[in-house]
């Protein structure tokens, strides 16, 4: 059974790659859907033409993950993609924000991100393919995002160095580094500060990114960035010093 998992398939980026995979991928036999909101992903799986599976969890869980992995071996699966797409950010002074939510955060983005490509490379054969949600948040520490852009650089490096050493296996990871996408990511992380104004101009769709991350691991590269403004902002990164930019982002605060 050829299967394809998205994390985070309840809404914003994760169900943007549900949806624009379930018109391509004919070869595919059944969409895995994993997020904590039962009713969205089954409302989401009325709407696609493949078979889903419908896997409500919480994937900073260990006992739920276990789960998971009990079902790719019970089912025979093979896991054509892997899609991490599950994630949240927290905007505000570090010191000034609730603890636990700043905790949650390294749970979900990096170490369920870290445990459940661990538990299904295993179940992965040559020409699958991983793509890992980062953000342009990656490349340059984040004046009251701190916690977020760390979160999004251990993605980043991560997925870098996993996808070197799968290379001879023929598994290729790319990490996809989107700005600013109007998605329900910015009603959670807004809730406790504000983005720069900057946030507006820049802004992209998701299907935009959904689109040029899926060209991108077809064609094997490591790195997917969308729009030419984040290239720009990429390539400031390499070459200002990250103090000054820190000092100029925080002008701007």
């Amino acid at each position: 059974m050829n299967v394809i998992i998205i994390t985070g398939a309840s809404s914003g980026i994760g169900m943007e790659f549900a949806r624009q995979m379930d018109a391509h991928f004919s070869n595919i036999d059944e969409f895995w859907l994993i997020a904590r909101r039962r009713d969205q992903l089954e409302a989401l799986a009325g709407r696609l033409q493949h078979r889903c599976r419908i896997l409500s969890m919480d994937i900073t869980k260990d006992a739920q993950l276990e789960r998971l992995e009990d079902t790719l071996q019970e089912k025979g699966a093979v896991v054509r993609m892997l899609i991490n797409a599950a994630g949240y950010g927290v905007l505000g002074k570090f010191d000034e924000q609730d603890r636990e939510s700043e905790l949650g955060m390294v749970r979900l983005n990096c170490e369920a991100l870290t445990n459940i490509t661990h538990r299904v490379i295993p179940y992965m054969r040559r020409g699958s393919r991983i793509i890992q949600i980062a953000s342009v948040a990656a490349f340059l520490p984040q004046i009251g995002f701190a916690v977020y852009a760390a979160s999004k650089a251990y993605v980043h490096s991560f997925s870098r160095a996993l996808g070197e050493e799968l290379r001879d296996q023929g598994i290729y990871v790319t990490s996809v580094c989107p700005g600013p996408v109007d998605t329900p990511f910015f009603d959670r992380a807004e809730k406790t500060g504000n983005t720069m104004e900057i946030k507006k101009y820049v802004m992209v769709k998701a299907d935009g990114v959904v689109a040029k991350a899926l060209r991108d691991s077809y064609h094997k590269l490591p790195m997917s960035v969308y729009s030419p403004m984040m290239h720009a902002f990429l390539g400031v990164t390499k070459f200002v010093p990250h103090g000054l930019c820190l000092k100029v982002m925080k002008l701007f605060k």
